[in-house]
């Protein structure tokens, strides 16, 4: 009996809720001192196993029980950040989509994201040495003491962000590592919105199924603050992703969105077949001239997909006659897999 298993934390809860709606028993890897939503939520965490660290996931003792109980792991990004890319695709345990997608969303290294989005020939912003920065650019990089928090600041000019990277420095919010994986992008004026896919080889489909945006502490209360009073503070506010809530996109929109999505599929096929498989995101910028400029990517679920446990997400009621969460859209494609004797095509 094929069980479905995820790190639990992320997104876990909703493809643990989706899971359950399709009839699947789960399987929690919990962190000691970070078990306890997963025990409360009983109804949909059928074995929760706890370990000392997260790493233990990719143990031999783990993957072989694993194995053994018919586990399919949904990665999530606190997988790919805990338990690391070499780990998880050394690891015997059957993955849904294609495990070597997840090391694509780093913005360093031979594999990034940025390769993927050129290649699908995608809008991207423009990416500058420090030397080079002239205008309005924000700056991404990994905190010192919680790397697994990648950090932001925008700065207007080179003046600003040299100040201000000097200032993180002496505040030791980051250090001399976190320099030397800064990446610095253009600064797109626009507005946000998460574009949450899935791409399924059983249907043979892109899916548009749910836009979310991000909640960030402590942006989300500094910018409502009067500008007198931000500029009073003297402090530059933290981009830490804490939350998010759903939203809508100009339906006018739609086919600029899924002309992105598409060749962002077939771009991956092109890099590291079989390509992506389930879900995707990519974050979009809308310009005011209506162009979308993709600044991020998530080559697997989202953490914003939480927002649409219970109700489901805006668009999938336009494909199933009713609205479904992301974790259960994931169970419907394994299960269409299993009576279609085709899982060789969702797995890894």
């Amino acid at each position: 009996m094929v069980r479905i298993a995820a790190l639990a934390s992320h997104s876990a809860l909703d493809v643990f809720d989706g899971a359950k709606d399709e009839n699947f028993e789960t399987i929690g890897l919990c962190k000691k001192g970070r078990e306890r939503p997963y025990l409360e939520f009983k109804r949909i965490v059928d074995e929760c196993i706890v370990l000392n660290d997260f790493k233990e996931i990719a143990s031999e003792k783990i993957d072989n029980y694993l194995v053994s109980r018919d586990a399919i792991i949904v990665p999530n990004r606190s997988l790919a950040v805990y338990v690391g890319y070499d780990n998880i695709e050394k690891m015997k345990t059957r993955y849904f989509g294609n495990r070597k997608m997840l090391r694509w969303e780093e913005r360093i290294g031979e594999k990034n994201y940025y390769r993927l989005l050129d290649e699908a020939k995608i809008r991207r912003p423009k990416i500058f040495k420090p030397e080079e920065v002239d205008g309005p650019v924000i700056v991404k990089l990994p905190e010192a003491k919680r790397r697994v928090e990648r950090g932001f600041f925008i700065a207007v000019n080179r003046k600003d962000f040299e100040e201000k990277l000097n200032s993180l420095l002496k505040e030791n919010i980051i250090d001399e590592k976190s320099i030397k994986e800064m990446v610095i992008e253009e600064y797109i004026l626009g507005a946000h919105f998460n574009l949450n896919y899935f791409y399924s080889p059983i249907f043979n489909r892109v899916e548009l199924l749910s836009v979310d945006r991000r909640i960030q502490s402590d942006l989300d209360s500094f910018y409502r603050l009067p500008a007198e009073i931000q500029l009073k503070l003297s402090r530059l506010p933290r981009y830490i992703e804490v939350g998010h809530e759903p939203a809508t996109i100009r339906e006018s929109l739609l086919e600029k969105v899924f002309e992105v999505g598409y060749s962002f599929v077939e771009a991956t096929k092109k890099l590291e077949p079989p390509g992506i498989i389930g879900p995707f995101t990519l974050q979009a910028m809308v310009t005011p001239d209506l162009d979308l400029v993709v600044f991020d990517v998530a080559p697997r679920i989202g953490g914003g997909t939480n927002a649409y446990m219970g109700i489901g997400s805006q668009y999938s009621k336009l494909y199933f006659g009713k609205p479904i969460s992301l974790g259960r859209r994931i169970a419907m494609e394994i299960k269409e897999a299993i009576n279609n004797g085709s899982l060789e095509k969702i797995l890894t």
